[in-house]
């Protein structure tokens, strides 16, 4: 389902900047970006004058959208989420699996090899799976069902896990108090797996002896996890102290502007990967949903659970993330897309991905002024038409 085609008459995002360039797609890959027009081979042309083009964006951490919820999700359910993901300028994704009964995930692992394997269809590609759980903090759990949580670390089921998903297993979040976990992680760093920190209580040493173990990530910083003391600055303080990644639900809920601005001001804009953690009620109205094994209320767009009233998720989209955080840190889309671009890319290990650039894959973006998305183009074809 490759295609080629000739982008014309568009403003693009390359890695110098917002250029006015055409762009030359051969086989689903990037192969020309030339000043003038220069259609040398007779490709179908796309005249996207007026508008801007950006890499496609991914989300590295999602639990579902479009009344379809990830951990209940077959293979058309996950094509299902994809195409809404398409119609927000999602190119590709990770699956956020939650902390699930070992039968069950071990079942939505063969779901998303299935369609990880299956090759392009008419939406945004999944790219791998992100295991939310089970080595996580009872205190700090958030949505995670507490019965299911695991007290001990235990390579053989994250094995079992990544055998079961054909290697497709790419992203976990871990609790660093969990027994075990500081030496989980370069085993499965190994497995190709790269280690995120959070939904824990864990204190500022604990924390930093993961990210010497080769931890590069903090999940959602600011939410599920222990808060900054003077005296012990715990996660949120090894994250801002040192070059890891950390995720950002720009929702306006889950972060107060101000701390996007702090996170961009103490990482820079290389180092924040902007994520929805939406759920299935993500693009549908007000009402009662589900979150894995939990029963979900989402109000005026907030998602609770309905046991408890605490956040579970979000509705958010990638599409929304951007204009917030344009609105949010004052700045140009310029700056604001490499948190769903380049960023996660770079993160999660997608080298091909998350740039305009020669040889990279033809996953493009297509936005108006005001930010909304017209077209969204995975892989050289067109997954999504205003």
């Amino acid at each position: 389902m490759d295609q080629s085609l000739y982008v014309t008459g568009a403003n693009v995002l390359t890695p110098e900047g917002i250029e006015r360039r055409d762009i030359v797609v051969e086989d689903g890959r990037i192969t020309g970006l030339p000043c003038s027009y220069a259609n040398l081979r007779g490709l179908p042309e796309l005249d996207a004058t007026g508008l801007t083009v950006l890499p496609g964006f991914i989300d590295v951490h999602t639990h579902g959208a479009a009344n379809v919820d990830v951990n209940a999700a077959d293979e058309e359910g996950l094509r299902t989420i994809g195409r809404f993901f398409a119609s927000q300028g999602v190119t590709g994704w990770l699956c956020s699996v939650l902390t699930d009964t070992p039968e069950q995930t071990l079942w939505c692992m063969e779901q998303a090899r299935k369609v990880i394997e299956g090759g392009p269809y008419d939406g945004a590609a999944l790219l791998g799976i992100h295991l939310e759980g089970p080595c996580l903090s009872s205190e700090y759990k958030g949505a995670m069902p507490e019965h299911l949580l695991m007290h001990e670390a235990s390579v053989e089921l994250f094995r079992q896990y990544q055998e079961a998903s054909g290697g497709h297993v790419r992203y976990t979040t871990l609790a660093p108090e969990i027994p075990g976990v500081e030496k989980l992680i370069p085993e499965l760093n190994a497995m190709g797996i790269t280690c995120a920190i959070g939904h824990s209580g864990a204190g500022y040493d604990q924390s930093m002896a993961c990210v010497r173990a080769g931890a590069a990530s903090a999940t959602h910083l600011g939410n599920a996890m222990r808060l900054f003391h003077q005296h012990d600055p715990a996660i949120w303080g090894v994250a801002l102290e040192t070059d890891l990644y950390v995720e950002a639900i720009c929702d306006g809920r889950h972060l107060h502007p101000g701390s996007v601005r702090l996170y961009l001001k103490a990482k820079g804009w290389d180092r924040v990967v902007a994520i929805t953690d939406s759920i299935m009620a993500a693009g549908l109205p007000d009402g009662n949903y589900k979150l894995g094994v939990n029963d979900v209320v989402v109000e005026d767009g907030d998602a609770k659970l309905a046991s408890t009233g605490v956040r579970a998720g979000s509705t958010l989209t990638l599409a929304q993330a951007l204009r917030n955080i344009v609105k949010f840190a004052d700045t140009d889309v310029e700056h604001a897309a490499r948190l769903m671009t380049a960023n996660p890319a770079k993160l999660i290990g997608f080298p091909t991905k998350g740039s305009i650039s020669h040889g990279f894959d033809a996953d493009l973006t297509f936005v108006d002024d005001d930010l909304e998305v017209v077209r969204t183009i995975v892989g050289g074809r067109t997954a999504f038409e205003r």
